[in-house]
């Protein structure tokens, strides 16, 4: 409801209707997010800072109540941030977070690995496209930002067509940077978060209450089918 309340709030045409209610009811919400997070306190007492979960719904709790006036008024547009607290609702939203932060250290080794091959490669094209196109690569700032750009697979080809007609190395150098940049690089991404993610669903800890009820329930069932195959084998046979 808090979400789609602050959604309402970027049409003009209702903030000129329902304004004064959007936000009465919007300070409402806030007021039972407060309580219910103070109740949380209450109930889990030193658990409450050792859950990572609380200390992000505290955060969030915490922009909404700062001042909106003033100085602070660039803060009212971070309210949004409550919507984020889906996520620590749902387990399997939180799994997905848990593989994220899991996949960190990964993705820095792999982000510094672009970072250098980025450079380098910004740096020839200035070096070989400058003269022919400065409007892509007649500096480095402008190389980086042209180099993201085919990064991404936007324009790439019209820009290298057209690069293509002064320059005889343009067709290569952008094919071998998308190779390596894009279908290479950017892969291990994937590659680094699939690993952490099935690490995450793999680990005990992580397991949601359902998949546990679920398990136990599929435990029980055995122990049912194996108690019955033993008083099979135990009870006597017939006419003895």
């Amino acid at each position: 409801m808090n979400a789609v309340v602050l959604g309402l709030e970027t049409y003009p045409a209702v903030m000129a209707l329902f304004g004064p209610q959007l936000l009465m009811l919007d300070q409402v919400l806030l007021g039972i997010f407060v309580v219910e997070l103070l109740l949380r306190l209450v109930a889990q007492g030193q658990r409450f800072v050792r859950d990572p979960w609380n200390l992000f719904d505290t955060a969030v709790i915490a922009l909404a109540l700062l001042p909106a006036a003033g100085a602070f008024s660039v803060l009212r547009s971070l309210r949004v941030l409550r919507v984020l607290r889906l996520i620590s609702a749902f387990p399997s939203l939180r799994r997905v977070i848990s593989g994220i932060v899991a996949a960190l250290p990964g993705i820095g080794s792999i982000g510094a690995i672009l970072i250098i091959l980025y450079y380098v490669f910004a740096v020839m094209a200035t070096k070989l496209f400058a003269v022919s196109a400065p409007q892509w690569f007649g500096s480095l700032e402008a190389s980086l930002f042209s180099l993201f750009q085919i990064m991404t697979l936007e324009g790439w080809a019209d820009m290298t067509r057209e690069l293509a007609q002064t320059q005889a190395l343009a067709i290569p150098f952008m094919v071998i940077f998308i190779l390596v940049a894009t279908f290479t690089v950017l892969n291990l991404f994937i590659s680094v978060m699939l690993d952490a993610m099935q690490r995450v669903n793999a680990d005990p800890g992580h397991a949601t209450p359902d998949s546990q009820t679920a398990a136990l329930d599929r435990l029980t069932d055995e122990v049912k089918r194996m108690k019955a195959q033993l008083d099979e084998i135990a009870r006597p046979p017939k006419g003895t």
